[in-house]
């Protein structure tokens, strides 16, 4: 009989790209099914996974909030679930400065709605498997000479955003610690790729510069990022999930570190457009300087390194984005 896995947030941008390279891949789709649920929000886009919900019989949807604890669960008590893996979080660091209310509520009391169910499921099932989707940024910021996170970096969250997301790793680890639920919580650097947001750097960058359209860069562009490609982020979630030890915590990073400035005058280049494209605007607020993730413990325990380049892995979110233009317009049309 084939495991059935939640899978939260799904139609937002790596929760999708999870469907597209693990749900339908045929050696997991023989032992698994997954019922997807997503509250469908600015960044979460059904038709993003529309054709692959229809034509695939091991994956169900249905729209859900995970703030709504009744919704969560009466969706546990109508199934049998082995696993939890959760993508579902606000996770968009300029809306935290503004509606710091909405990130707690979401990452915070959503994960706790989450846990509660999930320990009731491992109370009837002790296979039962929880795994937490986080952030290089629950660590806080690094110099340039300081050594890159470790799974022992001390959390030290600078933005409502982290804070709420180191408040939900917590809660993951309590309900480990406490209740003895198998958890794992992953954390990664930036991630790129298909199917992103349009107000995140990279695929920002892109749609402005093809549309000729200024290209805001914070400061002078002097902070500091360690680059992902999606896919490899996502097979390390899925690593992470079937083989990590519970209550563990993993990093996955690319390897890549870049300055902002950098990375714009690359996909400036590679667009063929003119660096007048760019504009300096006002710093974030708290802007944390530089990210970067040692990820010797998943190399180690779950055999995981980052195999897309950064060269290859950029050229090829450039590619995508150019292709699919109208993904573009309409996840914007949408939120109009």
């Amino acid at each position: 009989m084939k495991k059935k896995i939640v899978v939260t947030g799904a139609a937002g941008f790596i929760g999708s790209n999870f469907v597209k390279r693990i749900c339908l891949d045929k050696r997991v789709q023989a032992e698994y099914d997954f019922y997807i649920i997503d509250a469908l929000t600015y960044a979460g886009h059904y038709p993003t996974i529309k054709n692959d919900i229809e034509t695939n019989d091991n994956l169900e949807f249905e729209m859900i909030d995970i703030r709504k604890s009744d919704k969560i669960k009466a969706l546990f008590a109508a199934n049998t679930f082995s696993g939890l893996i959760n993508f579902a979080a606000e996770s968009h660091v300029d809306r935290s400065i503004e509606n710091p209310n909405i990130f707690v509520e979401t990452n915070c009391i959503g994960t706790l709605n989450l846990l509660n169910a999930s320990l009731e499921a491992f109370r009837e099932n002790r296979n039962f498997t929880y795994l937490q989707v986080s952030t290089d940024e629950v660590y806080g910021a690094l110099m340039p000479n300081d050594p890159a996170f470790t799974e022992e970096t001390p959390i030290a969250p600078n933005s409502p955003y982290s804070a709420s997301k180191a408040g939900a790793d917590l809660l993951v680890r309590s309900f480990h610690e406490t209740y003895g639920l198998k958890t794992i919580t992953t954390r990664c650097s930036n991630n790129y790729g298909p199917f992103q947001f349009p107000e995140k750097l990279i695929p920002l960058m892109i749609k402005n510069a093809l549309q000729n359209i200024k290209l805001p860069v914070y400061g002078k562009g002097e902070n500091i990022r360690d680059w992902i490609y999606v896919n490899d982020h996502n097979d390390g979630i899925w690593s992470a999930f079937t083989k990590g030890k519970p209550g563990s915590v993993y990093n996955f990073g690319g390897n890549s570190e870049m300055k902002n400035i950098d990375l714009v005058k690359l996909l400036i280049k590679q667009l063929g457009k003119s660096e007048d494209l760019i504009s300096f605007v006002t710093d974030r607020l708290g802007h944390d300087f530089r990210y970067a993730i040692n990820f010797t413990k998943a190399q180690n325990e779950l055999d995981w390194r980052p195999k897309i380049s950064f060269d290859d892995g950029i050229n090829r979110t450039i590619e995508w984005y150019k292709n699919n233009e109208h993904w573009v317009t309409s996840v914007q049309d949408k939120n109009l």
